[in-house]
């Protein structure tokens, strides 16, 4: 079995739920590590009003008892405190209550999705399309770092880049800037894995590329509109000669590269080299000052609609990427490693390691 995941709710209902399948039995969960981690999402430079009101903490409902997983779907719940100040607006059940959304702000699923939907409330749609779903892929990823940890593998991310700039001083008064004009900030952040194995993935055939599937993660990111594994946009201007990693051999017979532009990743596999995945996040079309759009009620021009939203949320994309991260690679290595018992899992990725480094010095 491999590890998926579906999560379901609205930005402003009442509980955000995720069902996490393949993880194997056996691992310790902490919780208090999965709150960390929604308390990262919610952080960052540039942040709204949202973020004061809800205090992320997990429930886990299902696929865990005494701290340990068994094996079985695991359910994970957050609840929204806002739900409180939102029960009419949202009501599952009962009369529409409240002004409907009708003005579809430019850049976001506003207008495609209630055209998709057939839908006359674009709060049908901006509901679900919020990156508030992110919470769930955080908690989810949680678990999915839990497992790697086991496995010797480690995630981090670092912001490269807000609106074009670098830099503590110069990245805070670009978002300060965008901020007292309304406006918004995108910006470029990259993720690292480090420690795993190569042969993750595989070139046999085109979805069981290693890197299509980082990619495809990435992409799935709301506001995300590039991604490149290593060195990608700058390899395409240079002579190969200039980009490619040569291998090197050292006196103990093992392999080694002086460079990873590849990114750790190599026909569609880890090659061994740290994985580098780099994501470009654009401005949040919620602006302050709304864009000129149309009123899909009376078809006349308008001024999009504003919901409560961030100047910035780069730090908050970055950790949502660190977890797609965490889900793909996990996913490989149960693909891999087998994942019914965690004990297994460990031995078979254990004798793999040894076997790639005594024959080829991987």
């Amino acid at each position: 079995m491999n590890i998926r995941f579906i999560d379901a709710g609205e930005s402003h209902g009442a509980r955000l739920v995720c069902i996490l399948e393949g993880i194997p039995a056996g691992l310790k969960i902490d919780s208090e590590f999965i709150n960390n981690e929604l308390a990262r999402r919610q952080g960052g430079y540039g942040r709204g009003g949202r973020m004061k009101i809800e205090t992320d903490k997990v429930i886990l409902s299902s696929g865990v008892r005494f701290s340990e997983t068994l094996g079985s779907p695991i359910t994970l719940i957050v609840e929204n405190k806002d739900f409180a100040n939102w029960q009419e607006r949202m009501s599952a059940e009962g009369k529409p209550f409240g002004e409907k959304v009708t003005n579809a702000r430019p850049g976001h699923a506003d207008l495609t999705g209630a055209a998709k939907y057939g839908k006359n409330d674009v709060r049908d749609i901006l509901e679900r399309s919020s990156a508030r779903e992110t919470t769930m892929r955080v908690a989810a990823g949680a678990v999915c770092k839990m497992f790697l940890r086991e496995c010797g593998i480690n995630i981090s991310s670092e912001v490269l880049s807000v609106g074009g700039v670098t830099g503590e001083t110069e990245i805070k008064n670009k978002i300060d800037a965008a901020k007292s004009n309304g406006d918004t900030c995108g910006g470029i952040f990259e993720v690292k894995i480090t420690g795993a194995p190569a042969g993750l993935g595989s070139y046999i055939q085109w979805d069981k590329k290693l890197d299509a599937k980082y990619a495809a993660a990435f992409m799935s990111i709301q506001a995300i509109k590039a991604v490149e594994i290593g060195d990608g946009w700058a390899n395409a201007q240079k002579f190969g000669s200039e980009v490619h990693d040569e291998i090197f051999i050292d006196e103990n017979k093992k392999i080694f590269r002086k460079t990873n532009r590849a990114g750790g990743i190599e026909g569609g596999m880890t090659n061994g080299e740290p994985v580098i995945i780099r994501a470009a996040m654009k401005p949040i079309p919620t602006l302050m000052k709304p864009l000129q759009t149309v009123d899909i009620a009376t078809k006349t021009p308008a001024t999009a609609s504003k919901e409560r939203s961030d100047t910035c949320a780069i730090w908050a994309a970055a950790v949502v990427g660190e977890a797609m991260a965490a889900i793909v690679t996990a996913d490989a290595i149960v693909e891999k490693f087998g994942g019914d018992y965690l004990f297994d899992t460990l031995n078979n990725l254990k004798n793999y390691r040894e076997r790639i480094a005594k024959d080829f010095g991987l």
